[in-house]
């Protein structure tokens, strides 16, 4: 799920939060977020079962944990593409993995 804000309080950032990333497309998003002269501000572990339970490095046992994700950066024109490109992506996926079931 994807949920984009901008930061109204800040005139320099704009902000791009994605929640329960698939941990499988990680690398690659953070190969676009760079490309597309954004960065990563912060990136947690939330337990599936546990609200309480959020690192912010990956643990020993991925299982039971969603990858959230927020994404800044100077223009909004990147972070939608960013968003473009990551729903296209899962999108394509989700395609291929019906192909296979079918």
């Amino acid at each position: 799920m994807l949920m984009g804000n901008d930061c109204h309080d800040c005139s320099k950032y704009n902000r791009l939060e994605m929640k329960n990333v698939n941990k499988d497309i990680i690398a690659w998003l953070e190969d676009i977020v760079e490309e597309n002269t954004s960065r990563i501000e912060r990136k947690e572990w939330k337990s599936k079962y546990n609200s309480y339970v959020v690192y912010d490095y990956e643990p020993f046992c991925t299982d039971g944990f969603e990858i959230n994700l927020v994404i800044t950066s100077y223009n909004a024109a990147y972070l939608n593409f960013i968003k473009y490109l990551y729903d296209e992506k899962i999108s394509t996926i989700e395609y291929l993995n019906s192909c296979i079931g079918v």
